[in-house]
């Protein structure tokens, strides 16, 4: 594969990729050549942390083989190179350190139910993508494995905790990779990272079978992509549960890919450009991304109006801290299991420790209120929405944040996520009222960098379908970063 075909290669997006394959224009194996080319030369983005070169070529090799990928039977991403998160996308076989020094050695025993959907719909796994330890930053600079470079800049993060999966699609490594959303994990790289990320509703995609649901059901699982097209083809992939789940959704009319070809009714937005948590206002050109988003929206025939839902930001930000402190208790106890021993204080990063020591104090009665106050905030955000279809906010109140600021020590896990929040704002009540959420790269603040600009709704399929016509009309597809594969 040489590196003109593979810098061509890198524009198309996964959809087409698979297109190419099922053409008979190229192969599967062809395809993960030119990703595994681009990935070599994108080695300084640090985004790639585990390489699966063998398996992915044996897996490329045994579609090719198939027939599957040119006889029609092949669904829309069969054939397409893909990465892994190393954090809920656990690969049987392969290391899976989840950020964490404890857990450098540690190899998953069993597939993500997630990962055997990607797998049988054809996806080719050949890596897996860093991660901040346990997902607890939106950052991406664990201890383990170094900070993750953003395509864009080398002076600001590419956000986390799916920021490997991020800077390895911005810079055209892969058309899209896996992440995971906690309080804003998918669509907070999205953001930093000029890109489309999806967190699907609660319920939409399992956790088996490992584990039931993540923080309460705070956590979702999805993808990076840069095309619409690509997140709802992915989702008609992951969409569904298993038996056992504690949380379904229900099925959507039609696949996602169908249903973002047809415009949706006249839905009412409402739009809102501060925060729900007390702090600094929002950037001003973040402030002009939304209502140019909202503009665009109304131009589209949708009704926009300004509002602003009604929550407890107190009661929100101590549930979602209990609710980590006892996460974090439950990753001592797991690699106090792998280590056979207590992890050392070196094992896990500072504020790590700062969350599992809090966990270890946490008693029943918090956290089950920590899980009612959870709900109650829920009510009371869908009621201030009043006959409102869609939210529309910032994905981030600022341009993308430097580094050293989201991952660091403030003492207290409430103290943590009174730091995260004030640049954050809006992405967490997604995963606390469980609705689906979609951060779009609609603007760029005068310094050239992404701005993400965020939808919120019961249900993604509204979502896709208002992604589909913001896409088209304020198209993104041929804005690169400086770091993208030839450039």
């Amino acid at each position: 594969m040489d590196a003109r075909t593979a810098s061509e290669l890198a524009g198309i997006d996964a959809i087409g990729q698979a297109a190419l394959v099922a053409a008979g224009e190229l192969s599967a194996t062809e395809l993960l050549d030119a990703a595994i080319l681009r990935l070599e030369s994108a080695r300084h983005l640090n985004a790639v942390i585990t390489d699966l070169f063998e398996r992915g070529r044996d897996q490329a090799a045994a579609l090719d083989a198939g027939g599957t990928l040119r006889d029609g039977s092949a669904g829309p991403v069969a054939g397409v190179p893909f990465l892994l998160k190393d954090l809920g996308a656990s690969l049987a076989g392969a290391p899976e350190a989840m950020g964490s020094r404890a857990l450098r050695t540690h190899v998953a025993a069993e597939s993500a139910w997630i990962v055997q959907r990607y797998l049988a719909a054809g996806l080719v796994v050949f890596g897996k993508t860093n991660t901040p330890e346990w997902g607890n930053h939106c950052t991406t600079e664990p201890s383990l494995f170094g900070p993750t470079v953003n395509p864009w800049s080398p002076d600001i993060t590419p956000g986390g905790s799916s920021g490997g999966s991020a800077a390895a699609v911005a810079a055209g490594v892969v058309p899209a990779a896996s992440g995971g959303d906690g309080t804003g994990s998918i669509r907070v790289p999205a953001a930093c990272c000029g890109l489309v990320g999806l967190k699907p509703r609660r319920g939409r995609t399992s956790f088996a079978p490992g584990a039931g649901h993540g923080l309460e059901g705070l956590v979702n699982e999805h993808a990076l992509t840069r095309t619409v097209r690509d997140s709802a083809a992915l989702l008609d992939v992951v969409a569904g549960g298993a038996p056992g789940d504690p949380y379904g959704a229900p099925a959507p009319a039609q696949p996602y890919l169908t249903a973002i070809g047809h415009a949706p009714d006249p839905v009412r937005i409402l739009l809102a450009t501060e925060s729900p948590f007390p702090g600094p206002r929002t950037d001003p050109e973040v402030v002009a991304a939304v209502q140019a988003a909202g503009a665009l929206l109304a131009d589209l025939g949708h009704l926009v109006e300004s509002g602003l839902p009604s929550i407890d930001s107190d009661a929100v930000a101590d549930a979602i801290a209990v609710l980590h402190t006892v996460s974090n208790a439950e990753l001592h106890a797991l690699a106090t299991a792998h280590l056979g021993r207590e992890p050392l204080e070196d094992e896990f990063e500072p504020s790590t420790w700062v969350m599992v020591r809090e966990g270890f104090r946490t008693t029943g009665v918090e956290y089950a209120s920590a899980i009612s106050a959870v709900h109650a905030q829920t009510r009371r955000f869908v009621a201030g929405l009043g006959a409102h279809d869609v939210l529309l906010v910032p994905t981030l109140l600022t341009g993308p944040p430097p580094y050293g600021l989201l991952d660091q020590p403030r003492g207290t896990t409430r103290a943590f996520f009174d730091v995260e929040f004030a640049t954050t704002g809006w992405t967490t009540l997604a995963n606390v009222t469980g609705w689906a959420a979609i951060s779009l790269p609609l603007g760029t603040t005068s310094a050239g960098l992404p701005i993400g600009v965020q939808l919120m709704a019961p249900d993604e399929t509204v979502l896709l379908q208002l992604a589909a016509q913001l896409e088209a009309a304020a198209p993104w597809a041929g804005r690169y970063p400086p770091a993208w594969f030839g450039q």
